[in-house]
């Protein structure tokens, strides 16, 4: 058990999974989810009982190149080096952690995040190598008309439209710092970087931006949907298999120097 005449310590680990088999970060009920089975790795490689914070909640079959979250241990100095080492000799081979830190007490692996980047790509011909990672999507896309309808999203704080319905945030505004569409060969890449997301609002914004692709909308249209503060005027929200968290921000105040 956990000791009381030691200082508790704070850590971020840095992980990385595919989310295909797993209901989501969020511990669930009815439900195998990324936080479940870290912590329960943690438990038993601290033998104490531990619980993580996330920096986020990804959804259902969504994936993480980069994915923080902290926990406190208050007992003898974890080996952070050997720690990682025995953490994915427990984890199953589609969750692997890349290193743990120290941090300061008061750090947060949630409420620090600056920032925070998706990636979500796209497949215009069959691929059954990248079927699991990335959505086909066939036809013609304007890809200047996309990229010019996401640079009004800047513009923009309340992502209503985008958001999923019925959920228990306080506020529907987001600061969007980066928003644009590369192309590489047959693959398309949408990156978009904010202080923070709504449920659901990067696979609504991508579905929307498709629309403006296909010419079925435009650009001025794009804007009526983000000012209208209505989920019902957006598009449909793309497949998750094809959305990735690549990158938290932290301030230099949350490490120790």
């Amino acid at each position: 058990m956990l000791t009381t005449d030691l200082p508790i310590k704070r850590y971020f680990i840095y992980l990385a999974y595919k989310g295909t088999a797993y209901h989501g970060w969020q511990i669930q009920p009815n439900g195998i989810t990324i936080q479940k089975i870290l912590e329960d790795a943690l438990s038993i490689a601290l033998r104490n009982p531990i619980n993580i914070v996330g920096a986020g909640r990804t959804d259902t079959g969504v994936h993480a190149k980069l994915m923080v979250a902290h926990f406190d241990f208050q007992n003898e100095p974890i080996n952070c080096y050997e720690l990682v080492k025995k953490l994915n000799s427990l984890l199953p081979t589609d969750i692997s952690v890349s290193k743990i830190i120290e941090v300061a007490n008061n750090s947060h692996a949630r409420f620090d995040a600056s920032s925070r980047t998706y990636e979500y790509h796209i497949i215009q011909s069959k691929d059954v190598f990248q079927n699991e990672l990335k959505v086909q999507i066939t036809g013609a896309l304007n890809i200047q008309l996309m990229n010019n309808a996401a640079s009004i999203l800047l513009h923009h704080t309340d992502f209503t439209s985008f958001s999923k319905l019925h959920t228990d945030v306080k506020t529907n505004n987001c600061k969007i710092y980066h928003a644009q569409w590369t192309k590489n060969n047959d693959e398309l890449i949408f990156t978009i970087t904010a202080d923070r997301f709504l449920r659901n609002m990067v696979r609504a914004i991508v579905g929307t931006l498709l629309e403006v692709g296909r010419e079925k909308l435009t650009i001025k249209q794009f804007e009526e949907i983000i000012i209208a503060k209505n989920r019902c005027k957006a598009g449909v929200s793309v497949p998750a298999k094809g959305l990735f968290l690549i990158d938290i921000q932290y301030p230099n105040s949350v490490f120790i120097n």
